[in-house]
């Protein structure tokens, strides 16, 4: 059996008290104490996050922007260059030829030239191939940054915890949703995954231990990955390998925004995308919440008027407390429905995503 991957923090994740869990390959804290009482840490003040699991990819060369208009369904185009100090980034899907989801990334702009990709840590070994093998026509180097940390420090509070220990700190306070900054070794992004504010930086692994314990010091939650889940969720934030995967294209799976039909671009699984679109899919994401007790689970059948579905991503909501998921649904199902819970219909109400932005709850629970 191979042994997880530990990251730069796992030391620090062992004298906090955590309990790991293998995730991806890696050794990972899932909490450190009550998952819950992180989750609310996070919604209410400031919480952070291990991400030095993640993959960063530094894609360089004058064939760069040709490359990635290639390979990813949004447009990199659509990013000016910016400064020396600033930098923009969009989300985007990396598609296979039939449309489907290889895999969902961030790809910052860090120059003409020059850009940066965050993708999952489950899906490394087939990205890093994939983009390997599509960029041989192209004049790019693909390099793998594994020399580098991340930290996600996300809630209403962690914008001024991060800028008193960043360099440069007084900037981060002045970035916009879905840019960054250099300063010095880090690269800082005003990003996340939690449906709060806040930011996810990257940073040589030697620095990382250094800035995890002055941010725990100034009273910055330790958070793990359970916590990072059930943020997500309530964010309607989809998670690869659940919500969406190979078999499933951006336009089933809630992710439609995220491509651009620009006329002047054939990505990847272009055709396929521009079929789906002018004729409608049969399926697509919705949110359910559960209108009583009980825990909605991923695999759990759904029952609409207008036919069968399936919970793609289920857990309890700690901000509404109560159960909700995303699911893929009959493209016309709205209303009531039951989910199949433990061979038990229970009642839930079909709903547009997200449950919860910004600690606010978007959605009608009854």
């Amino acid at each position: 059996m191979t042994e997880s991957k530990r990251t730069c923090l796992y030391q620090a994740h062992l004298a906090m008290g955590a309990r790991m869990v293998d995730f991806g390959g890696w050794s990972m804290p899932i909490a450190y104490g009550s998952q819950i009482e992180e989750h609310h840490r996070v919604r209410r003040q400031a919480g952070m996050f291990d991400v030095s699991h993640m993959t960063i990819v530094d894609i360089d060369g004058n064939g760069a922007q040709d490359f990635l208009r290639r390979v990813l369904a949004n447009d990199v185009a659509k990013l000016p260059a910016g400064s020396t100090d600033i930098h923009n980034a969009l989300y985007s899907c990396m598609l296979r030829d039939d449309g489907g989801v290889l895999d969902d990334l961030i790809a910052y702009r860090l120059g003409e030239t020059s850009f940066r990709l965050v993708v999952n840590a489950a899906t490394r070994a087939k990205d890093l191939a994939w983009l390997s093998e599509q960029a041989g026509s192209f004049d790019v180097a693909v390099e793998e940054r594994a020399d580098l940390a991340m930290i996600a420090v996300q809630g209403p509070a962690a914008i001024p915890e991060v800028a008193r220990r960043a360099p440069g700190g007084a900037v981060v306070s002045t970035l916009h949703s879905f840019t960054a900054m250099r300063s010095a070794d880090w690269f800082v992004a005003r990003t996340g995954y939690t449906g709060e504010d806040g930011v996810e930086i990257l940073l040589p692994e030697s620095q990382a231990p250094q800035l995890w314990q002055a941010l725990a010091a100034q009273g910055v939650a330790a958070c793990g990955l359970g916590a990072r889940d059930t943020l997500r969720l309530e964010a309607g934030l989809n998670l690869y390998g659940q919500d969406m995967d190979e078999t499933v294209t951006p336009l089933e799976c809630g992710l439609a925004w995220t491509v651009d039909f620009g006329p002047d671009r054939a990505f990847i699984g272009r055709e396929v995308l521009g079929r789906q679109r002018a004729q409608g899919v049969a399926q697509s994401q919705r949110g359910l919440v559960l209108q009583g007790r009980g825990v909605l689970r991923a695999g759990c059948k759904v029952v609409t008027d207008a036919g069968a579905g399936i919970v793609t991503s289920g857990s309890f909501a700690p901000t509404l407390n109560r159960s909700v998921a995303l699911a893929r649904l009959p493209a016309g199902a709205s209303g009531a429905c039951e989910v199949i819970v433990r061979d038990r219909p229970l009642p839930a109400k079909i709903v547009k995503p997200p449950f919860v932005r910004n600690g606010k709850i978007k959605v009608a629970l009854d």
